[in-house]
């Protein structure tokens, strides 16, 4: 295109745009007619040919617009012209010619129609302009006529108006001074009727008014007298203001308020009003405290009244410190919810301020009424931590009156309670933490904690040694959020959620005390005294048709003198008078298993008494914690010590077994072989045991040392003499250890359950040790099973006679049997008799399927070692003894599945393998002793010595052996 644009310039002709802009010289250009636009067109084209011609043009021909093509074309010819060449090249330029002027006509054709387009618009705002002129013509002339007609009327208009003003004026003064003279009457029944605002705005119009008509006699000496009014008024309002403090009303408070605006005193009302808290704090509390103590006296002495208010504290008798201290919190609650209430005022008025303001035009009042407003937001907001601090002191001096430690626990767990709320008031009162409070209680808390801490921990050593380890029956569904301890936690659950599985939850809109109790009521209104009235109702039923019946009977098993005297009460703790131990004794349990009870309900969860005491301490630890958050640490850690000492007791009741340890098999993992190391070295005293087994040195410091580090443990608990584990008819014990370490297991379910409530309580710095405490303690317990039940296994099958009657099995035979040696039917009589054992004991305890899979896979694995180590005892072996080692062991394995579900048979492949070894090459062999380490040096020797020496030589056998030998030498 700005090929053709430029050639059109050298040919002299212009771009339709110019052409059409210039319309005075569009004589000059000769645009095409409409008849030879025709014949262009008409002309056959070849749109591709036509493009190739003006591509061909040469580009000498777009240069500059001052190129002279005549000249150019001039001297391109040659010397010596050709008539046939000049026409050819004529004939190629008019080729080219005549492809830009069709390239040019189409152009100008299809930019036609925009051109008519336009200057029709152009045409059209032509006549408009022009309509506009003379409208604006017609209303000047309109305009100039009004003028002159309404002048000279509206001048005496505006006289008139101007007498009628002056006369109005002269009205209203003489009415002014009538209302002066009635002024004093007003004033007076105005502050008796507490209208504040309305009395200084009438004084202030008086003392204006006064001022303005001051030339009149009449009214010269009221000036004086209102200023002494003014002043009266300022003194009823600053007793007004102090009024706010106790007892917070809007009403009020917004007419002391609009009358210090009134009086433009708001900074100093604020000031007031603080001085106010501040004295209306420290009344209270005295006079809260004077009261108990002079009621607790019993005598008209006012002594009290004249000691200072940390003293007074003292005075306070332990009978009546935790009504007292309510009392003074519901004071002080009501100082703070005035404060409260006063902020809130002030909020909603600076808003209604703010939106009126910028709806006025005032910029000068508005300023100073944004400075007032920052003034008292500010000095509010500097109040709340004053306030609070005030309230802080007060209450720690209180509480540093009398000492914590006399009070009973659950006096001591109100006390917190009071503390906790208060500290949650002052948190939604100001954000604070409550330092103060928090350091004073925190400091009591530990050491009243510490104390109580350690006299359960020799509680339940004392339940653990007389602990008989019977079913405690509960109901199938029960749940520890059903315990009275756990009922704080019930409002977290969901009722659409097992209560096993419900996670601890918080409310999604939390409502602040303030907006809570913002209308009436108040947050400390809880009585001392207060029981939850409602029974538990955890225990299954025994099957007795009345409360009569279950009475006798528990009698009559409760004069049982073999019964320990510990068991026959219910415990009562004297040190803090807890009440009795709400679970079930042993008699009790006796008589619920003669009743239709049955205790092989599948989901009926497998506790015992001392289980239950557990969880029930626990529930009152997380009470202590959930009330004072600050000693949750602390609390966490002594609620460790509790699940602690409970595993480590039942490890050594039912778990240690050295003998058992040397085998390598049924042991615990190393986890747990840790945890019980740091349990005992952290809590476990073991000066008793030494001094049991005279093992403790006789010096004296080294005796000193010890009894300062036994302070924090407890001695390690015994077994009860009435629980016997050496029995075989009883499997070992077996009931008793499944309610025993299923018990622990339970225990450990719900510190899990429990877990998402203590992680949210633990301070972020120190869930490192609650992390630690779940994943190395808590999810051990189930690893218990193992060595516990190992010990079962290890003696509820004859290992011994097994192997002497393989002993007497001949393996050196020439011909492959057909029948299996009787010591496998032996064998399998042997796990008969285990199976009809267990379902005996099924009978009194129910066996979850983990602990019958675990008991079956350890008797199944101890028996095929036994089998390993049998034929590892064979003297002479032969090819068709190997095949006999085999058929007895299949033999063995298709008569098990029978009596068991285990798949697969555990421990199969290390009998098969053992076998198979005896078909193994030299070097294979050799192989096969360094991947094959599981086998004991005896067992590898057998092998090579006896099942290998018939078929390679002595000096191949002399290099497994020393093979071997280095596989054991790591180990000895």
């Amino acid at each position: 295109m700005q090929k053709i644009k430029s050639l059109m310039t050298r040919q002299g002709l212009k771009s339709p745009q110019e052409s059409l802009s210039d319309l005075g010289a569009i004589e000059s250009l000769r645009v095409p007619g409409k008849e030879e636009f025709r014949e262009l067109r008409e002309q056959p084209s070849d749109p591709q040919a036509e493009q190739e011609l003006i591509n061909s043009i040469e580009q000498v021909y777009f240069s500059v617009d001052s190129f002279d093509i005549v000249k150019y074309e001039l001297e391109k010819l040659p010397p010596v012209l050709n008539l046939q060449e000049l026409e050819a090249y004529r004939d190629k330029l008019k080729q080219q010619q005549a492809a830009v002027s069709k390239k040019v006509a189409d152009l100008i054709l299809e930019k036609q129609p925009a051109y008519v387009k336009e200057l029709e618009r152009v045409t059209s705002l032509q006549t408009g302009l022009q309509l506009a002129a003379v409208i604006c013509t017609n209303g000047r002339r309109h305009l100039n006529i009004a003028k002159e007609g309404f002048t000279q009327a509206s001048l005496g208009l505006l006289a008139n108006q101007r007498k009628r003003q002056l006369l109005i004026g002269l009205l209203k003064s003489l009415r002014t001074i009538k209302t002066l003279q009635r002024t004093d009457v007003r004033l007076s029944e105005m502050l008796e009727e507490e209208d504040y605002p309305g009395a200084i705005q009438l004084c202030l119009e008086c003392q204006k008014a006064a001022s303005t008509f001051k030339h009149y006699s009449c009214i010269s000496e009221l000036n004086s007298k209102l200023q002494d009014t003014l002043e009266q008024i300022e003194e009823q309002l600053d007793v007004a203001l102090s009024k706010i403090c106790k007892n917070f009303d809007i009403n009020h408070y917004t007419k002391v308020q609009q009358a210090y605006r009134l009086l433009g005193k708001t900074q100093t009302a604020m000031d007031q009003l603080h001085m106010h808290f501040t004295q209306a704090i420290h009344n209270t509390v005295f006079q809260v405290v004077l009261g108990y103590v002079e009621l607790c006296a019993g005598n008209t002495d006012t002594k009290f009244q004249k000691l200072q208010y940390k003293d007074l504290c003292t005075h306070v008798t332990p009978d009546s410190y935790i009504p007292c201290l309510a009392d003074l919190c519901k004071a002080l609650w009501e100082v703070m919810l005035s404060y409260y209430r006063t902020m809130e005022w002030h909020e909603k008025h600076d808003n209604e301020d703010t939106a009126s303001a910028s709806e006025g035009s005032n910029m000068i009042g508005t300023e100073e009424t944004n400075f007032d407003r920052g003034y008292i937001k500010k000095k509010l907001e500097h109040g709340l931590t004053r306030i609070w601090q005030d309230v802080q002191l007060k209450v720690k001096t209180y509480l540093l009156g009398t000492d914590l430690s006399i009070f009973k626990y659950d006096d001591f767990i109100f006390v917190l309670d009071i503390i906790s709320r208060l500290m949650q008031v002052g948190e939604e009162f100001c954000g604070s933490k409550s330092e103060v409070l928090q350091e004073s209680i925190r400091k009591q808390s530990v050491n009243y904690f510490k104390n109580y801490h350690r006299t359960r921990l020799d509680e339940l050593r004392m339940f653990l040694e007389n602990e008989t380890w019977e079913l405690c029956p509960v109901k199938s569904n029960f749940s520890i959020l059903q315990l009275h301890e756990f009922k704080f936690m019930e409002q977290s659950r969901s009722p659409s959620v097992s209560p096993s599985k419900q996670p601890v939850s918080t409310s999604s809109k939390t409502v602040t005390l303030f907006e809570q109790y913002c209308s009436g009521g108040n947050p400390f209104e809880i009585q001392a005294n207060h029981k939850d009235e409602e029974t538990e109702d955890v225990l299954a039923s025994n099957g007795y048709e009345s409360d009569e019946q279950e009475k006798s009977a528990y009698q009559e098993y409760d004069s049982d003198s073999d019964v320990p005297e510990e068991l026959k009460r219910d415990y009562v703790d004297e040190q803090t008078g807890d009440g009795p131990v709400k679970s079930v004794s042993r008699e009790t349990l006796k008589s619920r298993k003669k009743s239709d009870y049955s205790l092989n309900k599948v989901n009926a969860p497998i506790l015992t008494n001392t289980t239950l005491n557990v969880i029930r301490l626990v529930g009152k630890y997380m009470q202590m914690m959930n009330i004072l958050k600050p000693i949750a640490f602390d609390v966490i850690h002594f609620m460790s010590q509790l699940f602690d000492y409970y595993l480590y007791a039942i490890y050594t009741f039912f778990g240690r077994n050295d003998s058992l340890e040397s085998t390598g098999l049924g042991l615990s993992s190393s986890r747990l072989r840790t945890t019980l190391n740091r349990i005992q070295e952290s809590l476990i005293d073991l000066v008793v045991y030494l001094l049991y087994f005279q093992e403790v040195s006789a010096d004296p410091t080294a005796t000193l040392t010890a009894a300062e580090e036994r302070k924090e443990k407890v001695p390690s608990p015994h077994l009860s003499h009435l629980v016997v584990l050496t029995s075989g008819d009883t499997l070992y014990g077996l009931a008793e250890r499944v309610v025993a370490t299923e018990s622990l297991v339970f225990l450990a379910e719900q510190f899990e359950f429990l877990q998402p409530h203590l992680d949210a309580v633990m301070p972020a710095v120190k869930k490192p040790f609650l992390q630690q405490f779940y994943s190395q303690t808590v999810s051990t317990a189930s690893e218990l099973r193992k060595p516990i039940y190992w010990i079962v296994a290890g003696k509820a099958l004859d290992y011994e006679q097994m192997l002497l009657l393989m002993a007497n099995v001949k393996w050196d035979v020439k011909e492959i049997m057909s029948q299996h040696n009787i010591y496998v039917d032996a064998l399998l009589k042997e796990f008969e008799q285990f199976n009809r054992r267990l379902n005996e004991v099924s009978k009194r305890v129910r066996i979850p399927l983990p602990v019958s899979n675990i008991l079956w896979e350890h008797c199944i694995r101890l028996a095929n070692r036994t089998i390993v180590e049998g034929y590892a005892n064979v003297k002479k072996c032969s090819n068709e003894g190997r095949a006999l080692m085999q058929l007895d062991f299949q033999q063995f394995l298709m008569k098990l599945e029978k009596l068991t579900d285990i798949r697969p048979i555990p421990d199969k492949e290390f009998v098969e393998t053992y076998i198979k070894a005896y078909y193994l090459t030299e070097n294979d062999m050799e192989r096969w002793i360094k991947e094959h380490r599981e086998y004991s040096t005896k067992q590898l020797t057998n092998l090579v010595n006896v099942c290998l020496g018939s078929h390679i030589n002595k000096k191949a056998r002399q290099k497994l052996l020393a093979a071997i030998d280095d596989i054991d030498r790591p180990k000895r």
